[in-house]
């Protein structure tokens, strides 16, 4: 069945992150995505290059020194002596979220339709998993939280990555995904979803 455009319908990015793959929840994840209405149109299990994780995160040197500055502000007040400049500890966010990224295999998913940006963000629920509401992602199937990770000095655990805004999307779909690997195909139920006339459907 042919696809046809809608003014409606965006693409959104999201990658089930290490700890999704390890915990086999691939399928329940890929499930509560499609069962919203939402369509996949690329999916491939790959290990993430460090400069892929990089890119893909994307700060600036104002970020690394805002974020070190706050770090060490906390590691002061706790009694616990710096050992580095603070922009340094900023870095070492994106440095732990590399290290966690690269470690197993990642499921990138490029889904569309209406909103998609929005309601995978819905789904996916808050980056702290412990304060995540119930019936998310994160809310549901992890008990990481900041103060763990911040102990382990190690990036939060949460499963899954989904874009912020149709910007970011794009912006992140061509750091993971060739142009070719997006599907364009058309699903029965997109009648029911964005087809204005449903004249002779019971028929």
């Amino acid at each position: 069945m042919a696809e046809t455009n809608h003014p409606k319908k965006e693409k959104t990015f999201v990658i089930v992150k290490p700890d999704g793959v390890q915990r086999s929840l691939v399928g329940e994840i890929v499930s509560r995505i499609e069962r919203t209405g939402l369509k996949i149109v690329a999916l491939k299990m790959l290990v993430p290059t460090e400069e892929q994780c990089w890119k893909h995160y994307d700060k600036d040197e104002k970020w690394f020194q805002e974020k070190g500055e706050r770090i060490a502000k906390q590691m002061t007040g706790q009694g616990i002596a710096l050992d580095k400049e603070p922009i340094e500890y900023g870095r070492d966010i994106i440095r732990q979220l590399a290290s966690f990224m690269t470690s197993g295999p990642v499921v990138a998913m490029v889904v569309e339709g209406n909103r998609a940006v929005d309601v995978v963000k819905k789904l996916v629920g808050g980056t702290e998993p412990t304060t995540s509401d119930v019936g998310t992602i994160r809310g549901d199937l992890t008990i990481d939280s900041y103060d763990l990770a911040g102990i382990d000095r190690r990036a939060v655990r949460n499963l899954i990555h989904c874009s912020d805004k149709p910007e970011e999307a794009e912006r992140e779909i061509v750091i993971w995904i060739e142009k070719d690997e997006i599907v364009r195909y058309r699903l029965v139920q997109e009648a029911i979803l964005y087809d204005v006339n449903l004249d002779g459907i019971l028929e």
